[in-house]
Parts: C-alpha cells; sequence; structure tokens
C-alpha cells in the first residue's frame, strides 16, 4: 500500500484551480467546520497563528476524510521542523520567505527521504505512514510531498527565475503584505506598484510551468489573479469571516435597539 495521493498536487499538476482558505484560529472544530465547507484547500498557519505541531496534528486528524485538502505554512524553513510537519501527516507546505535558489534547493531536501533529500526516516513513530500500517509509505512518500515556496520580497522576486525553475518545487505563492511592505508600502498590499509586481510575478511563476498562488480577501482582485492563470487561491481567512460577520450582526441588531428606543419616545 502506498502514501496517500495527494489530490491537490494532481490538481496543480493539472492546473485546476484550486480555491482555498486560511485557517489561523487553531482549532480542530473550526478545521472541521470548514473543510465540509466546499473549499479545495485550507491552509493551516503556522507562521502568523498560534499554532503548534500539537494543535495541527489536531487539526490534520479534523480534516481527515474530507475531499478538502490541508496546506500547512511552517512558521520557517528549518529541516527539523518540517520533519515534524510530514511526521504528522501533512502532505502539502507552504514556506515563507523564501528568496535564492539554494535556499530552494535545500527545501526541496529537507522534504524528501534519503538518498534524494534529508527528511529523517521515523516512519514507525509518525502518523503519516499511519505508524507504520502502510507498507510501503517509505518508497512512495517523496512523490506525494507537495512543496510550495513562498515569495514575498523584492530579494525574493530578482530570484524568482531560478526559485521557480527549481525541480521539486510544486508551486511558488506570492505574499502581498510582506512584499507591499519591502516595498515601501508598509499596510498597503493594494497599491498599483504593488499590484503591478505581483501580476508580473504571477505571470513569471507560470512560465516555468509551475502552479502560481496567492491569498487576497478582496473577491475583485481574486477573479483578477484567477484571470491571469493563478491556480491556487486563498479568498479568505476563519478570523476575517468571524470578524467580519460578528460585527455585522451585533451592528443590524443595536441598530434594531435603536430604532425601538427611538420609538418609545413618541
Amino acid at each position: 500500500m502506498p502514501a496517500p495521493r495527494n489530490t491537490f498536487k494532481q490538481a496543480l499538476r493539472e492546473q485546476r484551480a484550486q480555491i482555498g482558505l486560511w485557517l489561523a484560529l487553531t482549532s480542530p472544530y473550526t478545521a472541521e467546520i470548514f473543510a465540509g465547507a466546499g473549499f479545495d484547500w485550507l491552509l493551516l498557519d503556522g507562521e502568523h497563528a498560534p499554532n503548534d505541531i500539537p494543535l495541527l496534528a489536531a487539526q490534520l486528524q479534523a480534516m481527515q476524510g474530507a475531499a478538502t485538502q490541508a496546506v500547512v505554512r511552517a512558521p520557517m524553513g528549518e529541516s527539523w521542523l518540517l520533519k515534524q510537519i510530514l511526521d504528522i501527516g501533512a502532505q502539502t507546505l507552504l514556506i515563507p520567505m523564501v528568496e535564492s535558489a539554494v535556499q530552494a534547493r535545500e527545501l526541496v531536501r529537507a522534504v524528501r527521504y534519503p538518498p534524494h533529500g534529508i527528511r529523517g526516516v521515523g516512519a514507525a513513530l509518525a502518523r503519516a505512514s499511519a505508524f507504520n500500517r502502510i507498507p510501503d509509505y517509505l518508497q512512495t512518500a517523496n512523490d506525494e510531498i507537495c512543496l510550495l515556496l513562498q515569495i514575498e520580497s523584492r530579494a525574493g522576486l530578482a530570484a524568482l527565475d531560478e526559485i521557480a525553475a527549481t525541480d521539486g518545487v510544486d508551486g511558488v505563492f506570492v505574499g502581498p503584505a510582506d512584499l507591499a511592505a519591502d516595498m515601501g508600502f508598509l499596510g498597503q498590499p493594494g497599491a498599483p506598484e504593488v499590484q503591478a509586481a505581483v501580476e508580473a510575478a504571477l505571470r513569471q511563476i507560470q512560465t516555468h510551468g509551475k502552479a502560481a498562488g496567492i491569498l487576497t480577501a478582496d473577491p475583485a482582485l481574486a477573479k483578477g489573479y484567477l484571470q491571469l492563470g493563478a491556480t491556487f487561491v486563498a479568498v479568505g481567512s476563519d478570523v476575517g469571516l468571524l470578524v467580519k460577520e460578528s460585527a455585522r450582526l451585533a451592528a443590524e441588531f443595536k441598530q434594531l435597539q435603536v430604532s425601538r428606543s427611538e420609538d418609545s419616545t413618541y
């Protein structure tokens, strides 16, 4: 029996658009709810959310059996940490702040077993192999790992061709927020200069036959990125949805309360 098939990786290869959502609430309940919402993928954020290995494992368990695929963003590209994330069962990883081809090649090696990489062989202790109940896991795991690298600086843009051309990189994700900050537009990812750089990068990634990805909560921008050929696009976050909808609901009924108060004065 081989490692579980990574249907997200297959979809990227076939250039089928994959619509996702960012999860930062670190909750297995939330992950389970959104896994049934119809998204193609959910990003479990280990960089800007208070996640750790046990919390990420619990969210992966909550999503097990769902059609929605999990993508785990590591807080950094350290090989020891990627080893742990892979062993808890993640098959698709997004690594932030990649700025060189050397770094890209090191990350490819970090997610592969020897002799093609340096991932430690601990499958007997790992959820990824069903605790060694998948007999061919070690022989097939490399093929099902999907490695996504995140470009979010001017240095990353300068090295984009070399990064995207690296064998073993399945996709490149453009991070508008950090890129905007590095370009001198802190908090302004929608600035025309930033958007021009983002759109150019999305096109450039595709010239190497690699999937291009991005996150935006702006529906118009998301549709525009998809039209540019972006393959994996996250269209919001659990935190954003909760903030927006809770404020809307509270405002709706607070306004009703005000209206009743005004009516009672007559």
